[in-house]
Parts: C-alpha cells; sequence; structure tokens
C-alpha cells in the first residue's frame, strides 16, 4: 500500500550532510550522502558528448550496479576541463572514500555549475575532514539545497509503501530538455530492491517524468538521476513501489518547471488521440517549447495560434482539420472552428500560475503530458549574468 506523506520522512540507514567549501559563495555547495550498508543502484545520464566528468566517472562506478554514497557540489560543473577535471573528480571521490572508509568505487559524483572552470578540488578536499562526523539521519532536506544553482527553492518530497520510504531529491532551473535523464535527481530507499528490478524500474519512471520536462530546450552536460535501495526495510510490492516512484518523480519534475529560470507560470500541456506515444511526445514538446507560445503565457496573451503553429511544425502526420485546441477548460479552436468569444476567458485565465494547454488531433488511442514554464525578461537576465 502506498502513502503519501505530509511529512518528509527519510529511509533507514541513508544519513547526510551538507557544507560551504567555498566553491563560489559562502552558501551551501557541497553534501554527502552515505548509505550505512551498500546499496543496490541504477543511474540515467545526460546523452549530451560534451558531459562533465562526474558523468564519466560515475558510469564507471555504477556499472555493477552497487553504490554506498553520492557526493554532490554546485556552483562548478567540472565540464569540459579535460583530464584534469577527471583527476579532480577522482581525488574528490578517494577523500570522501577515506573519510567514510569505503572503497570510492562506491561512490558516485556528481557536479553542476559552470561550465568551463577547474574545480577548486584543494579546497573541496580540505573541507572533507571531519564531514562523518557532520551525518546524521533527518539531513536530507539540507543536501537538497546543497544541490541547488539558480534554483529559487529546494526540491524533495516522499513517500511510504508498506513498511518502506522513498525520499527523493531533484535541482534544476535551466538547460533543461531531456533525452534520457535530466537534470540532477536523487532518489533513496530502505526497500529491498535489485539491482535489475531498479534498472528497468528507473527506465519507466524516468520516461514518464523527468523526460516529459524542458524549460529552454537545452540539453545538460551533467544530466544524472540516481536510485539507491539498501534493504533494510525489506521486501516491498514491487508494483506499488514503482507507482510511487512515479508519482513522486512527476511532482519533482513539475517542480522543475515550474522554478523554471524566470519562470512565473507552469505549463501542462497534455496532447491526446495519436496513433503512436512517440507522436504525441512530439506534439506536446514541440508546444511547450515554443519561444513564441512560452512568451504568450507569460504576456498573459490568448494567441492559440501559436499552438497551432507549434503542432505543425512538430513533424508529425496529423489533420488539422481533425485538431481541437483548448486552454484550461476554454475551447477555442474546433476541427476548424473558432470561438473568438473564448478570448477574453483565455486572457483571464493565463492570470493563473499553472497553465494547462490540452490538444486532441484524432481518435487514436495515445497521449503524452509534458511540463514547461514561460520565458520572461528575467531568463534572459540570469543567464546573461551567469558567470559573473
Amino acid at each position: 500500500m502506498v502513502h503519501k506523506l505530509t511529512q518528509v520522512l527519510e529511509p533507514k540507514g541513508f544519513i547526510s550532510a551538507a557544507k560551504n567549501v567555498g566553491i563560489k559563495d559562502d552558501t551551501l555547495d557541497f553534501t554527502v550522502i552515505f548509505s550505512e550498508v551498500p546499496a543496490a543502484a541504477a543511474g540515467m545520464f545526460t546523452t549530451n558528448r560534451f558531459c562533465g566528468a562526474p558523468v564519466l566517472v560515475g558510469r564507471d562506478h555504477l556499472a555493477d550496479g552497487v553504490l554506498q554514497a553520492i557526493v554532490v557540489n554546485s556552483k562548478n560543473a567540472n565540464v569540459a576541463t579535460g583530464q584534469s577535471g577527471i583527476d579532480d573528480c577522482q581525488a574528490i571521490v578517494a577523500a570522501v572514500g577515506q573519510e567514510l572508509a569505503i572503497d570510492p568505487g562506491l561512490i558516485l559524483p556528481s557536479s553542476t555549475g559552470v561550465i568551463g572552470r577547474r574545480l577548486p578540488a584543494d579546497r573541496m578536499i580540505a573541507g572533507i575532514p571531519g564531514i562523518r562526523q557532520m551525518m546524521g539521519s533527518g539531513k536530507l532536506t539540507e543536501a537538497a539545497h546543497a544541490i541547488m544553482t539558480t534554483d529559487t527553492r529546494p526540491k524533495y518530497g516522499s513517500v511510504r509503501i508498506g513498511d518502506a520510504v522513498l525520499f527523493g531529491m531533484a535541482k534544476g532551473a535551466g538547460m533543461i530538455e531531456p533525452n534520457l535523464a535530466t537534470m540532477l535527481a536523487y532518489f533513496f530507499t530502505d526497500a529491498q530492491i535489485s539491482g535489475d528490478q531498479l534498472k528497468g524500474m528507473l527506465h519507466r519512471v524516468v520516461n514518464k517524468s523527468f523526460n516529459r520536462v524542458s524549460v529552454d530546450t537545452d540539453t545538460s552536460t551533467s544530466d544524472t538521476v540516481i536510485c539507491m535501495a539498501n534493504g533494510l526495510a525489506g521486501e516491498v510490492n514491487l508494483h506499488d513501489f514503482e507507482e510511487a516512484f512515479t508519482s513522486l518523480a512527476i511532482q519533482l519534475a513539475r517542480k522543475i518547471a515550474k522554478d523554471g529560470e524566470g519562470a512565473t507560470k507552469l505549463i501542462e500541456v497534455q496532447v491526446e488521440g495519436t496513433n503512436q506515444e512517440e507522436d504525441a511526445v512530439k506534439l506536446a514538446k514541440s508546444i511547450v517549447n515554443s519561444p513564441l507560445l512560452k512568451t504568450a503565457v507569460f504576456g498573459r496573451d490568448p494567441n492559440w495560434g501559436r499552438v497551432a503553429m507549434a503542432m505543425g511544425k512538430a513533424g508529425v502526420d496529423f489533420t488539422p482539420e481533425r485538431a481541437r485546441i483548448w486552454f484550461g477548460p476554454h475551447l477555442v479552436f474546433d476541427r476548424g472552428a473558432i470561438f473568438e468569444q473564448q478570448l477574453k476567458e483565455v486572457e483571464d485565465y493565463l492570470q493563473n500560475e499553472e497553465i494547462l494547454i490540452r490538444v486532441s488531433v484524432g481518435d487514436g488511442i495515445h497521449s503524452s503530458t509534458v511540463w514547461g514554464c514561460d520565458l520572461t525578461y528575467e531568463y534572459v537576465r540570469i543567464n546573461g549574468e551567469y558567470t559573473t
């Protein structure tokens, strides 16, 4: 049985600590999450060819499906740093392994922040001694703060499945258009699940959640989604667990879209009636990624023609005369019929913080839902000043 939690609970056997090691400023920028026993683990990573050193090292460390710790820093992505970046990453992992008295190969590294600047590895390594003594339960929410970059708020949640708890946290506000994984997200559970079961489950969960988020069509160099299961709560019903996992991942995905850089509105796009699920995804992504549609939502402009434009350029074969378009409850286009009288209602509807755009293109059985955000002046300012 799945129980949604009104308070945040943490799974047995996971402890963590977060601190500032001076990477860029005086906010939390470094965290280590440790399982008291080795855990089954599965992960998905960016498909960007210019991936960061932590992704290269992390893939290697995850190859056998077992992890015992994760170390994450924010403010510096350790990307485009060559062999020195890999050396820095391995040195940090080795120092954490020494501090925790575990094999460094059981530690997965992640970094997020500015691309093309070498990590201040000496400063970070100097901050590692003593972190084991700082660790305790009830601190995963602090870790969620430490992984933030341009995020305006931490993103985390938990759910109970039988005797087990699943905790998840994520960061991401920009450079988000997934093609496999997206942003940084970490899930920890005390459920007993094998590595093979976890791997298949993670792929299905990510495809329904993080692979359905887009902020600005750019694919990050550091995307990582990890799940660790240490088994300390015993077996669970796998169907119930996957259902809960999917629900929690969708919650976090929506939080990422809503917290997109400079965003004022969450946009949810639902497409139905296609003959292939892939076509529904393409149509929905084309709509949510359209700069013209995103700016119209920001400006509360009831310009539904931008939805039609985005549908038409998606590369999907459909009959426009069979299409229907809604903004929230307001039908604006119905198989060739235009409802001009609805535009004032749509303009009023666009004042909401969460906007639903629904499209039907036929009688097919497939559908898809994606999440994004509006495009604002603040997005330009944030990214125009990112490295300063």
